[in-house]
């Protein structure tokens, strides 16, 4: 898996930490900063901090780390009565997303949302209506919400991944459904918009790669 300038910059971090520390040389530092920036894979980085006490960076095999700007924020409520609303694109879905419907349909796609942390709650209150969910491959779709007269349409898991993102949904559907669907984000630009965001949202702007060789 090829390595970011994030992930570089991540290990050249611990190892200035190593150096004040006492725990490395200077020439050991300098040897080791060349192969961190040489570096293309996780593999090449692993070695450069084998010998190094924890806490090491913590490298996420499943994301891109360049930092963009945020999704603006949104309000978590989403209403529909009588007619139907929507969100989707790239858009911050925050802790809690309470939805209400009365004879209307919601349509919540998260394939671009960002999520503020790895479990959100979809808390739904809909009657004579229907909430359809899309979801990308490799998020579990939970349902504890009550249904009377009606139902819930839920995708089998498609992964094992303990710490695969988790979206929960609770709340009352009287003479209705909620529907969640899985679907691939087809648009790379918008996957990586995506992966861009969850970074900048967790873990903030950091230097880029040129930036660092100037300093070493």
């Amino acid at each position: 898996m090829r390595a970011s300038d994030a992930d570089r910059d991540q290990v050249a971090d611990r190892l200035r930490e190593a150096l004040a520390e006492g725990r490395i040389t200077p020439e050991e530092h300098a040897e080791r900063i060349d192969l961190v920036y040489n570096a293309r894979t996780y593999a090449e980085l692993e070695p450069v901090l084998h010998d190094l006490p924890s806490p090491r960076p913590r490298v996420d095999l499943r994301k891109e780390q360049p930092a963009v700007a945020p999704p603006p924020s949104q309000s978590p409520n989403v209403v529909a009565i009588f007619g139907g609303a929507e969100r989707k694109g790239r858009w911050l879905a925050e802790a809690t997303t309470n939805v209400a419907c009365v004879f209307a349909g919601v349509e919540l796609d998260f394939r671009q949302a960002v999520l503020s942390r790895n479990e959100v709650t979809v808390n739904v209150t809909c009657v004579f209506g229907g909430v359809d969910i899309v979801v990308p491959p490799g998020v579990r779709v939970v349902g504890s919400n009550t249904a009377v007269f009606g139902g819930n349409d839920l995708p089998e898991d498609d992964t094992t991944d303990p710490d695969a993102p988790v979206i929960r949904i609770t709340g009352l559907v009287l003479f209705g459904g909620v529907t969640a669907k899985r679907r691939e984000v087809n648009d790379k630009a918008a996957r990586r918009n995506r992966h861009r965001d969850v970074h900048r949202l967790h873990h903030g702007p950091r230097p880029g790669l040129r930036d660092r060789r100037r300093d070493h």
